[in-house]
């Protein structure tokens, strides 16, 4: 497991997927170093509604799971790989804007924590 910290830009609607799936993208933006990152992450199945009582600007910190993945073309037998930002849990820091993402006591907003089970 990961976290990340930093500010709310975009809260999208949750997209039902299939039958049996949906999922809810966010980006939060993570100023924390020399360059600002623009990070995209999504929430699924049970997980969607966790981000109802946030908006845009908000600070928040994220913990996620990295996943990989990969996907053979059934047409033309081209393999793609794929990764995302899995949100388990989003939780307030602050007010708002009013709260930087780059304190001192946050400089570290990017930290693996421990082992986890994915093959590489």
């Amino acid at each position: 497991m990961y976290t990340l910290k930093g500010e709310l830009k975009v809260i999208s609607e949750i997209q039902q997927i299939n039958d049996s799936f949906k999922k809810r993208e966010f980006v939060v933006v993570d100023a924390s170093g020399q360059y600002a990152q623009t990070i995209l992450f999504q929430a699924v199945q049970d997980r969607v509604e966790m981000l109802d009582n946030f908006k845009v600007g908000d600070n928040v910190e994220v913990t996620f799971f990295l996943r990989g993945r990969e996907w053979t073309n059934p047409k033309d037998g081209t393999v793609r790989f794929f990764n995302s930002l899995d949100a388990w849990k989003v939780e307030p820091l602050g007010s708002g804007a009013g709260e930087s993402a780059t304190t001192a006591d946050n400089a570290e907003t990017f930290v693996a924590e421990g082992d986890d089970d994915l093959p590489f």
